[in-house]
């Protein structure tokens, strides 16, 4: 492959989640793909996109099935792997699509490390210079009143605590380090000065020299509204966010993004894929939060919607792998994005899958992207799977009809004990006035 698709590529995409739903998607309106795979799947990407199915194979949990995942991509003729789940990335999937001569959108082990481990991810800001909260590793109880404490490995965006007072962090530390409430991912834990100020999250390509970044997002981790209750891994996002300002983002690109990829580089780590970046908006400058090194969840359902009709995803990715995102186009429609995660009942805790779903007809310009759905094969009806259950997504001119067609795409989506939030890009509208600032302001695509 020169990095560059023809008019008939073959794609596959590995997760089962909104986030490769939106992937698929996305893909399968470029005109240089033909067909788009999605590994597990859900029963969206299994039913209702065209050009789009799932690929029903073993299931890759552990390192020994890559080899027989990858193998079967070439048998299809594959020409692109795009991976979603963090596990997957980090646990060096993209070295089994080497071996079989299939670019894979993601980044080598080495380079993974930024999200695999905390403990590196924060020895590698200090050594660059990169803004963070200070912070310390251990890896036996100690407490901390106004620290943030991190699982040191994966732990599917649930691994964050915020304690407020002595009682709660011991707790949560014995939890981690004494009860193995993360299993090996909490053999150590970093624990933070709490950071005051506005998170927003950016998602940035990257060819190893060359990087390119999405419209800032703002998550919302918290299950309940007004930001309370249990973290989550996203209950919805809006992009971009309006209080971000150019001069932010340059501010981000200067400090944080580059710094990132030339450290990467100097070690020897070239990083190739996309680097999900968390910041937090301070009133001395940005900081990193966290590093992930894949496509956010939800944050990529928002960034897939408000991409232009001229933008072929598929060359951007392709680009990325052959070292020449600076020859392709990526650009965004003049809007905003907003996306509401629909989630089971007692999600992020113990929760009943296998209800029923009934999905009316949803408004122009709402995609309903799937996520913890799975169709039973014994009638065809569609049951819930997952926590997150969907990620109903809408793109208006103005952020308040984003937000107002994503709230009316939820009412189209029915099953017993349904949980979302309705104060989703709260925050955004409140602050900020659209009129007072063009969309072109805070995209960066220089």
């Amino acid at each position: 492959m020169s990095g560059l698709p023809g008019s008939h590529l073959d794609v596959l995409v590995v997760g089962k989640g909104a986030r490769e739903h939106a992937l698929a998607w996305k893909l399968s309106q470029t005109p240089s793909v033909k067909h788009v795979y999605v590994y597990p799947g859900n029963g969206g990407t299994q039913k209702g996109v065209p050009n789009v199915s799932n690929l029903t194979e073993g299931p890759v949990d552990q390192g020994r099935n890559y080899e027989h995942l990858a193998r079967t991509a070439k048998s299809l003729n594959v020409e692109l792997a795009v991976i979603g789940p963090d596990n997957v990335v980090v646990n060096r999937i993209e070295e089994y699509f080497c071996h079989v001569a299939i670019p894979c959108f993601a980044p080598s082990k080495a380079a993974a490390e930024l999200e695999g481990s905390k403990v590196f991810a924060k020895a590698f800001m200090d050594r660059h210079n990169i803004p963070t909260a200070s912070h310390r590793s251990f890896s036996d109880v100690e407490a901390a009143i106004t620290y943030v404490i991190k699982a040191d490995g994966l732990t599917a965006g649930k691994g964050v605590a915020l304690p407020e007072t002595t009682t709660e962090a011991l707790a949560e530390l014995r939890g981690i380090l004494q009860d193995e409430k993360f299993g090996v991912a909490g053999l150590s834990v970093v624990i933070e000065e709490y950071m005051e100020g506005d998170e927003i999250s950016l998602l940035t390509f990257s060819d190893g020299t060359t990087f390119r970044s999405l419209p800032s997002g703002q998550d919302h981790k918290r299950i309940g509204e007004g930001n309370t209750g249990l973290n989550t891994g996203g209950m919805g996002v809006y992009s971009p966010v309006p209080f971000v300002t150019r001069s932010t983002l340059d501010q981000v690109d200067r400090e944080i993004i580059e710094p990132t990829f030339a450290g990467l580089r100097a070690e020897g780590r070239p990083f190739v894929g996309l680097l999900f970046t968390g910041i937090m908006i301070t009133p001395v400058g940005p900081k990193v939060i966290e590093y992930n090194v894949r496509f956010g969840d939800p944050e990529t359902q928002s960034s897939m919607i408000l991409l232009s009709d001229d933008t072929d995803l598929a060359a951007v990715l392709l680009s990325c792998t052959a070292g020449t995102l600076d020859q392709v186009r990526l650009d965004v429609r003049p809007g905003f994005a907003c996306n509401v995660v629909v989630a089971s009942g007692g999600y992020p805790g113990p929760y009943t899958i296998g209800k029923e779903i009934v999905l009316k007809p949803s408004p122009a310009g709402v995609m309903v992207f799937h996520a913890g759905t799975k169709r039973d094969e014994s009638d065809g009806s569609l049951r819930t799977a997952g926590g997150r259950v969907f990620s109903v997504t809408a793109f208006g001119t103005t952020l308040r009809e984003a937000v107002d067609k994503a709230c009316q795409g939820v009412q189209s989506v029915h099953f017993d004990g349904i949980v979302f939030r309705k104060d989703i890009a709260a925050q955004g509208l409140v602050i900020f006035v659209r009129e007072s600032l063009g969309i072109a302001d805070v995209f960066n695509n220089d």
